[in-house]
């Protein structure tokens, strides 16, 4: 079966057909889905959606660009979802420099990425961990609050191999989705080929990051068999394994999953 570690099955982009799409996974071979906030509000709808499926998880957080949702009140609601018996992950939390380029916003983002980090420690559950063109201030974060303590996952890797391989060292696992089959994804391709098997994880973003050929459409995890299928031809291994191996190391990430 495939393990879906990152979708967003609560946006609106499902709102016409999201339960006849859910319930087409399992006979797909999709064997487990983890549906992530984003913001708290989205939080609130991943906690509804993941209630109705038995083989759906949430992970609960906050996205970076949506930080400004964060205060005392909300934050203390966002801890009280850790307990929840289907919380699986605190996610998904980071840094953002992409569309957030004022210091005192990039700041706001910094402050909130720790806070949710040892939310994560707190609660003894993983992150997951949006990055984008904020590679150096989420490492040295990392890096000074021990994250080697608290596992999880980069989602949507866009780094150097390199850094992938720092990543690894600490123990964390790279997100990879749809984009490693875009002609012009040579970094994560070269990461894909340079870090092991056993530190990958298939994830779709959905509804976003199609990937070819459904490149620009609605993403789902139905798509999740082309990114398998790259992936094996990197790695020179069949789409079985990628699936089976990716599988074991969701399973060890959230432990949590039944």
């Amino acid at each position: 079966m495939i393990f879906e570690t990152h979708a967003h099955y609560d946006d609106e982009k499902f709102d016409g057909d999201r339960e006849e799409l859910i319930a087409k996974l399992p006979e797909a071979g999709i064997g487990h889905v983890i549906n992530v906030g984003a913001s708290i509000e989205s939080t609130k709808t991943t906690l509804e959606l993941v209630k109705k499926h038995d083989f759906m998880y949430a992970a609960v957080g906050v996205h970076p660009s949506d930080v400004d949702g964060l205060n005392e009140e909300t934050f203390a609601w966002l801890a009280e979802q850790t307990r929840f018996d289907k919380t699986v992950a605190v996610g998904e939390i980071g840094l953002d420099y992409y569309w957030d380029k004022e210091p005192e916003v990039q700041k706001n983002q910094r402050i909130w990425f720790q806070k949710q980090m040892e939310l994560a420690r707190e609660a003894d559950l993983p992150v997951i961990i949006h990055s984008r063109d904020a590679a150096e201030d989420t490492m040295r974060i990392m890096k000074e609050i021990h994250a080697e303590e608290i596992p999880g996952v980069i989602h949507c890797y866009s780094y150097s191999p390199e850094m992938a391989k720092e990543f690894v060292k600490m123990g964390y696992y790279i997100g990879v989705g749809g984009v490693v089959t875009f002609k012009n994804a040579k970094k994560l391709v070269q990461t894909v080929q340079e870090i092991p098997i056993e530190r990958i994880l298939l994830e779709t973003d959905c509804p976003y990051m199609a990937p070819e050929p459904h490149r620009g459409t609605r993403n789902s995890s139905l798509n999740l068999p082309y990114v398998a299928a790259k992936i094996a031809e990197l790695k020179g291994i069949s789409a079985e394994e990628v699936c089976s191996i990716t599988e074991q190391n969701a399973y060890r990430l959230f432990s949590k999953v039944r």
